[in-house]
């Protein structure tokens, strides 16, 4: 189960008092009987965000994805927090609110298609507007419902006499100075591209800066890897990238870098990180991958090594050990390195620098993050790949190992069900 629309509510209730939202929580049959037995919706880390945004007296709904039917009308009797029951759902949906309903409890039937039909997705926030369509769905009960509440709640603002303009709305959003969409996606497989650096309104980062993060690789960590207010740390932190992304989802960060470039990072050599053992929660390196690029003046700089050398791997692994002292056991550090071709000779670094992190670290997954913005990425270097017989860099390796937790677990026989699929017996006699 999870929880998939509410931001707006938010941002509006930032900046206006008494504000009250609207959210839509999702389950399966599996999960519907322990939502309504305990009277909690509860969702996933990866959703953990949007549902530490529920505050108490928000009207929430409650879509069943696997029986196709939308349940309401609900209000929260609590604000969102982690783990307010922490056996519900055996501990899978730790972000959770508590809930009353208002009245019988309604059910909508082939709720998918109702809402695509009035422009509702599960998956962005649920605005005002879509709020009040949603309790005409529910009518007239619905509506008694809410009427006979407008003047004992602050939820009456809802009713469409208190219902603020869409240029309101907008304006709230603006008063907040942050963005409200725009957000990457939740990546699912394990081939990463964005056309950009950055995302949303506020910057990430400075793509000026010689090798930048993507800020959308440093997004798809922390909401798969942290929760929120666990501490992250970048020993290499470039020109804040991670700093900015942690800072707007409310993970706390400590970054580093040889020549820092702003002051909230703090100077630093990577191969002697000073904190304590076992103190981070997640950590991101976007290392030098030889001395292709000009990072800063430091002469101490990884960055000014060749790939080519054993000194440069030498230095690396000290990086990585210190990675490894500082992370909880269990906790997940990503790397993101790339490949080397420089004068008709090919240097695989990110085989490389993945054999060292193997003897620290165990493999969580190796992710393919499509390079754009080189320098390399323009027609006249496009050209000369093809008339030359070279291949340009079209990718980096991301990393994802885990620190073990150093627990003895006995080793299980693992079973796997594949699915077999029998061949075209008569495609294959005609050929």
């Amino acid at each position: 189960m999870r929880r998939i629309a509410g931001k707006a509510a938010r941002l509006m209730r930032d900046s206006m008092t008494n504000e009250v939202g609207a959210h839509i929580f999702v389950c399966t049959n599996k999960s519907e009987p322990e939502c309504l037995q305990r009277r909690l919706f509860g969702t996933s880390k990866l959703y953990a965000d949007d549902a530490l945004m529920t505050r108490s007296g928000d009207l929430l709904f409650l879509l069943n994805i696997t029986s196709n039917v939308l349940h309401g009308i609900f209000r929260a009797k609590s604000n969102g927090r982690k783990d307010i029951a922490p056996e519900a759902w055996k501990g899978k949906y730790p972000y959770q609110v508590e809930i009353e309903p208002l009245g019988n409890v309604q059910t909508i039937e082939n709720a998918k298609k109702t809402l695509q039909k009035l422009g509702i997705e599960w998956h962005k926030p649920l605005t005002e507007p879509m709020t009040q369509q949603l309790l005409g769905l529910f009518a007239p009960n619905g509506s008694r419902l809410i009427k006979r509440t407008v003047e004992s709640t602050p939820w009456g603002l809802l009713a469409p006499e208190k219902t603020r303009t869409r240029q309101g709305r907008m304006n709230a959003i603006k008063a907040t100075n942050m963005p409200h969409e725009e957000k990457p996606t939740l990546e699912a497989t394990t081939l990463w591209d964005y056309p950009r650096q950055s995302y949303g309104k506020t910057p990430k980062g400075n793509n000026k800066y010689p090798g930048v993060t993507p800020a959308f690789i440093i997004w798809n960590l922390l909401q798969r890897y942290t929760d929120p207010n666990d501490l992250v740390l970048d020993p290499m932190c470039g020109s804040g990238t991670t700093i900015d992304v942690c800072t707007e989802e409310g993970r706390r960060v400590i970054c580093y870098d040889i020549a820092p470039t702003r002051p909230d990072i703090l100077e630093n050599d990577s191969r002697t990180i000073p904190l304590p053992d076992d103190h981070v929660d997640m950590m991101f390196v976007d290392s030098p991958y030889g001395d292709n690029i000009r990072y800063n003046d430091n002469p101490n700089c990884i960055g000014k090594i060749s790939s080519e050398t054993e000194d440069f791997y030498a230095e690396l692994e000290k990086v990585i050990k210190e990675c490894h002292r500082v992370l909880k056991p269990g906790k997940v550090i990503g790397w993101l390195i790339g490949d080397q071709w420089v004068k008709k000779k090919f240097t695989p670094v990110g085989f490389r620098v993945y054999e060292i992190l193997g003897r620290y670290f165990e493999t969580v997954d190796v992710i393919c993050v499509v390079r754009r913005g080189q320098s390399s990425n323009t027609g006249i270097w496009y050209s000369r790949a093809r008339r030359f017989n070279f291949f340009l860099r079209g990718f980096k390796y991301l990393f994802i190992m885990r620190k073990p937790s150093g627990t003895v677990i006995e080793a299980k026989k693992r079973t796997v069900k594949w699915a077999y699929y029998d061949r075209d017996k008569s495609k294959a006699d005609s050929s």
